[in-house]
């Protein structure tokens, strides 16, 4: 069996990663070629999608809430992007998915209609176990299982109705004769259960309340057999292709066996943190299953502590295909039109990105067109969700039409929401009335137990408590009794802590530099749009001197410019730094390529949620007045950040954290911001280097930088309702988030 797990996808040789996961220009090179190799002869696409969150009242159940919306995910972009037809998608939730009937379905739907070279998908979303298994393949004797919307009492006898991996393994084998073109998505987890902040980890009890693990039903052995006799294959014939992995297709799992899986809220719904995040990026692009699942595994661990890995038997080159073994019948896109009627339109945004979502109310969606003039407009006025409803404006749309962004509206009162944990006790309300006095910062009353907040939080107010200890995995873990931040699935912000038995008083007083810094950071990220933006811009974060040895890089994938021929990169050595990892002591630089036709001026700004902003260019303060040309780059032009002929400073790494690089260009000058950042040298007496703020000014700045990637020509923002109106075609932001390991 070859399992990929995340440390492996950083291995592949040539290959330079970027901020989140490979290098970009890498990726739409491959994009770009498959879009040329379209199979001649289309297959029949076939899916089973079960998503379960209503579980019967149980000790070992936590009710779920976003695996039926993975359902509705799926869907969507299996229609929308890959061309399955609707009557050829089966979908199970709740109490449908009982194990009868997932298991008849998954015959009759995909094993009786498949034929050869048609395409299968088969996801899950719900809850993951580990039942006692009699013949294991594992040491530890148990088998990973997936558990069924379960109608029958068993659990009084210790025994459970799972679905074994074994059987799903013996369910794809007999698909296997049929087609080698199958899927399966997992996304559910065998590790942790309950809740954790504001996530449910997708995990059922794997022992009784007499502390014995479950065993598997009768049921479920003799269907194995059953199986196996289909197949004519002995039990030491399965166990053998089973170590093997010798099943065909792929199976894409959304943690590691000793992983949590979350059930995650985002903008408006709760869904599985795996699948929101691998069908928002296949709405966008795609490219080989290896690759396309390293860059979503890079995009998961922001979020949650679990790393996606790829299960693919070792001879196997079905990692090398294409995600669910086809090209997109259709071009990325942002939104997709669902229903029209008259003027009003119903759309679905499942190309959005989860930090745009917080910008998107009010926005405006366009035909997808190259034209630089855009006539139809769909303008979104109100949202549920993923699921919108807008006005279209200057033209028509039909159900099936793609869209994308045209312009995104930051509201003005975007506020940083900070969730208070029943650890703070008395003190909750103390820490309520602090917070409340603070710009932008809107704390949210603590859940009751088991539950999660009734609003979604960026981060937690909590006292380190022994069991927050016992759940959280780390050597640098905050004393008990002390107070600090967590991410909404309970990781441990660095450096938000203090002394055991400071009073909360304290604590918000203490840590107000950090929230306004942690907001601004908020705000810099509803901007990024390096998925929607047209203007042709790339960023590229290497090792000072040695050009080959990339660390990241982002650019836009719309922009102008793009093109196969303009894709060529060097690929790093094997002795480059990974991904997101920068190590202690490494400098490095940035190089910026302007792709377009026309000048763009340019801001890159270090945010570092522990100290603020720090602004890496301009860095040339000598020029007063309206002298903006410090932070033009021409057309076709590079620029060098720190460039050692002229510079007189460096980017070292000079101690372990977790930071973000934020690019940006727009066809304006950036005025606001530039000014302020000159105020501020000259407050320090500075002529050239890096100028850094933290707490309100480093607010201040990025709000600056907002507004000024927001001044479009020929129409004002409305100020009234919004800070500002960003335009596709205007502007980029770009995000390269890193760690220094």
């Amino acid at each position: 069996m070859s399992r990929i797990k995340r440390r492996h996808f950083l291995q592949f040789a040539g290959s330079a990663l970027t901020a989140i996961g490979l290098s970009q220009l890498d990726l739409e090179n491959q994009s770009l070629r498959y879009s040329k190799v379209l199979a001649q002869n289309v297959p029949r696409k076939l899916a089973l999608l079960v998503g379960i969150d209503k579980y019967p009242n149980s000790s070992r159940f936590t009710a779920l809430d976003g695996c039926v919306y993975d359902t509705k995910l799926q869907k969507a972009l299996l229609m929308g992007r890959f061309g399955f037809q609707e009557e050829d998608i089966v979908i199970l939730t709740d109490a449908q998915a009982t194990r009868e009937e997932i298991l008849k379905t998954f015959k009759s739907h995909l094993i009786e209609q498949a034929q050869p070279g048609d395409v299968v998908v088969f996801h899950f979303s719900g809850h993951g176990s580990r039942v006692f298994d009699p013949n294991p393949i594992s040491n530890d004797g148990r088998n990973s299982t997936f558990v069924p919307y379960n109608d029958r009492a068993l659990t009084s006898q210790s025994v459970v109705d799972d679905i074994t991996g074994h059987t799903l393994f013996l369910l794809r084998y007999i698909l296997g004769q049929k087609t080698q073109n199958i899927t399966f998505v997992l996304d559910s987890c065998h590790s942790g259960g309950g809740t954790r902040g504001n996530v449910r980890v997708r995990a059922a009890r794997n022992k009784d309340e007499n502390g014995d693990t479950y065993k598997l039903s009768a049921a479920e052995r003799e269907y194995q057999q059953e199986l196996l006799a289909e197949l004519k294959m002995s039990p030491e014939d399965f166990q053998e292709k089973r170590k093997q992995n010798a099943a065909p297709g792929v199976v894409i799992a959304s943690a590691q066996a000793d992983q949590p899986a979350a059930d995650y809220p985002f903008s408006g719904f709760v869904a599985g943190a795996f699948t929101y995040l691998l069908t928002q990026y296949l709405w966008q692009r795609t490219e080989d299953v290896e690759r396309a699942i390293a860059r979503v595994s890079n995009k998961v661990d922001r979020i949650s502590a679990q790393d996606p890995y790829l299960d693919v038997a070792a001879s196997s080159q079905d990692r090398e295909k294409p995600v669910y073994f086809l090209e997109p019948q259709r071009t990325g896109a942002d939104a997709l039109v669902t229903a029209v009627r008259g003027n009003q339109a119903t759309i679905w945004l499942g190309g959005m990105s989860r930090n745009s979502l917080y910008a998107i109310d009010e926005a405006i969606l366009a035909p997808i067109s190259d034209n630089e003039e855009v006539k139809t407009k769909v303008q979104i006025t109100s949202r549920k969700g993923l699921e919108a409803q807008a006005t279209v404006t200057d033209g028509t749309v039909k159900a099936g039409d793609l869209l994308q962004e045209y312009a995104r509206m930051i509201p003005k009162d975007l506020q940083l929401k900070i969730g208070l944990d029943v650890s703070l006790g008395a003190e909750m309300v103390t820490a309520q009335t602090e917070l409340k006095k603070m710009n932008r910062i809107q704390p949210i009353p603590a859940p009751t137990p088991n539950s999660t907040y009734s609003d979604n939080v960026h981060y937690i107010l909590s006292r380190m408590t022994e069991e927050y200890r016992k759940l959280i995995q780390g050597s640098s873990l905050p004393p008990e009794g002390s107070i600090c931040l967590f991410t909404p699935s309970l990781e441990v912000l660095p450096n938000s802590w203090d002394e055991p038995g400071e009073s909360v008083a304290s604590a918000v007083t203490r840590l107000d530099t950090k929230f306004q810094s942690l907001f601004a950071a908020h705000l810099v990220k509803t901007t990024l749009n390096a998925e929607s933006s047209h203007l042709g811009i790339k960023a590229t974060m290497r090792l000072e001197g040695q050009e080959d040895e990339i660390i990241a890089q982002s650019f836009t994938v719309r922009g102008e410019g793009r093109g196969e021929e303009v894709c060529d990169v060097k690929p790093c050595k094997s002795g480059a730094s990974r991904g997101e990892q920068v190590q202690l002591g490494n400098v490095y630089q940035f190089l910026i390529e302007n792709q377009g036709s026309s000048p763009l001026y340019i801001g890159i700004i270090l945010i570092d949620p522990s100290r603020g902003v720090a602004v890496l260019f301009p860095n040339d303060f000598v020029d007063e007045g309206e002298d903006w040309d410090a932070t033009k780059l021409e057309a076709s032009r590079q620029l060098l950040i720190p460039d050692p002929e002229k510079d007189n400073f460096s980017l070292e790494a000079n101690f372990r954290k977790a930071a973000e690089f934020l690019i940006v260009a727009s066809k304006h000058p950036l005025s606001n911001a530039l000014a302020r950042v000159r105020n501020w040298a000259r407050t320090d007496g500075m002529r050239r280097g890096i100028v850094s703020r933290g707490g309100n000014d480093a607010v201040n700045l990025v709000t600056d930088l907002v507004v000024d990637l927001g001044n479009s020509r020929g129409e004002d923002n409305d100020e009234a309702a919004f800070v500002v109106k960003q335009r596709v075609r205007e502007m980029a932001a770009l995000s390269i988030p890193f760690k220094v390991v």
